[in-house]
């Protein structure tokens, strides 16, 4: 038996510049869990990166194992970048960061499904487990009951809306050539945002150019598709570039803009798609992520009550995932003492069998009455220990739990002492408890 504790680090925008995070951020989400999960001591993994942050999350049997394992993932900025999170910290904030609350525009809907395919990213590489698994879970019907239930997504809900508002500001988009280079969800909200602006063309690029076609063919404005690598030619005619692709390189760099004249870049991507150099040019007015918080600002100003209403919703649910966590360290030390008990009744049984079976030959019926009155006795004998062990955790009363796994649990040894800042065990639904005892433990 191990306890696993969370750890996690992050690096975003509310303490972090673009390049920052940009040192951070691993080659893909994937890549990180393995290299994680290599770790000694990491039983489980997860890591999220999107354009405004780059956070990592291990489990371990001690915290401090975890501290060391995330020890290299922030190692390159300052430190005051980066935000260590214990158990309970990493467990709030996952629910806050799928709920939009930590999002440079409050509420935006995409980190929701970017939360999702990170989950199941870090699954298919073996980094999820039984306390990365109720706590992401938890985390996406959180966020998924914020925008439901709450106002916390309404207006700009995007960077890619946020970067067409910034746009509009900068520049007369009337009779404007658009360009968005990138055809991912980030680029379908920047298109999706023009369309609804007086733009009269909108371009876009993309590596694949079929899914170029069909996001020019998803919008209204009169649209047409290129390869990214025809898109330094496609930007001489363009007077807006919102720029948001996976490219670990820089897509558009100074020379390609040193003719487009007067033009307006708003990257997005992370790491970035045009090369910083590009404000050299006396033509280019460039902004990135960072230059968003005025747009985003009075977004978060509108949404305040929403987001006070989501707080509280964070706190319930918060409290019922350490719930079911206590209950499943309880039920861990109660299956300890089960299958102690059991050992011993199956030991007794096979003795009373013996000597029944000396003093005259026993039929089936016999030995059920005998088996049950066995079952009758273990179960009544535990009954008020188990009550007992589902209150401690209750109250956070871990002595006791660790005394009930110290005398029960032969495999107990040098494990440290449960806190509140420390995950469940796998509990008795993961235990080798016979089928009845935890029949009757959920029946409890």
């Amino acid at each position: 038996m191990k306890t696993g504790v969370l750890q996690g680090v992050t690096v975003s925008h509310q303490h972090a510049t673009v390049d920052e995070i940009e040192a951070v951020a691993g080659d893909d989400e994937a890549a990180v869990v393995r290299d994680l999960l290599a770790s000694d001591g990491v039983d489980e993994a997860f890591a999220l990166q999107t354009c405004n942050r780059a956070e990592a999350y291990v489990v371990t049997a001690d915290a401090t194992v975890g501290r060391e394992a995330l020890a290299d993932f922030a190692a390159p900025v300052d430190g005051d970048a980066v935000r260590e999170l214990n158990h309970e910290t990493s467990l709030r904030h996952l629910m806050r960061v799928a709920a939009g609350l930590e999002s440079l525009v409050l509420g935006e809907n995409q980190i929701i499904g970017q939360l999702r395919t990170a989950f199941e990213t870090a699954r298919g590489v073996g980094g999820v487990g039984p306390v990365l698994e109720p706590a992401i879970t938890k985390a996406i019907h959180v966020g998924e009951r914020a925008r439901t239930e709450t106002t916390i997504n309404e207006g700009v809900v995007s960077l890619g809306s946020a970067a067409v508002e910034l746009a509009a500001q900068e520049r007369d988009l009337d009779g404007a050539t658009a360009m968005v280079v990138g055809a991912g969800e980030m680029g379908r909200l920047a298109a999706r945002a023009f369309d609804d602006t007086p733009v009269t063309n909108i371009v876009v690029a993309n590596r694949t150019v079929p899914h170029a076609t069909h996001l020019a063919e998803d919008v209204e404005t009169t649209a047409s598709a290129v390869a990214l690598d025809a898109a330094a030619a496609a930007a001489e005619r363009a007077d807006v570039l919102v720029t948001a692709t996976n490219s670990p390189d820089h897509v558009l760099d100074r020379s390609d803009l040193a003719t487009a004249g007067e033009t307006l870049v708003i990257d997005l991507a992370q790491p970035r798609d045009v090369d910083p150099a590009v404000v050299e040019l006396a033509a280019v007015d460039a902004f990135d992520i960072d230059s968003l918080e005025s747009i985003t600002a009075d977004t978060r100003e509108r949404r305040r009550e929403a987001a006070a209403t989501v707080e509280r919703m964070i706190d319930e649910e918060f409290d019922r995932l350490l719930d079911s966590f206590k209950r499943q360290q309880a039920d861990e030390a109660i299956a300890a003492m089960y299958e102690s008990a059991e050992m011993v009744k199956e030991r007794e049984l096979r003795t009373a069998y013996s000597q029944l079976e000396a003093q005259g030959e026993l039929t089936d019926e016999q030995r059920e009455t005998v088996a049950a009155l066995a079952d009758a006795l273990v179960g009544q004998l535990l009954s008020a220990p188990t009550k007992s062990l589902r209150d401690a955790a209750a109250e956070d009363d871990w002595e006791t739990i660790q005394t009930a796994l110290s005398l029960f649990d032969p495999e107990f040894g040098d494990h440290p002492s449960p806190t509140t800042a420390e995950a469940p065990r796998e509990g008795i639904e993961g235990s080798d408890a016979p089928r009845h005892v935890r029949e009757r433990l959920r029946e409890d």
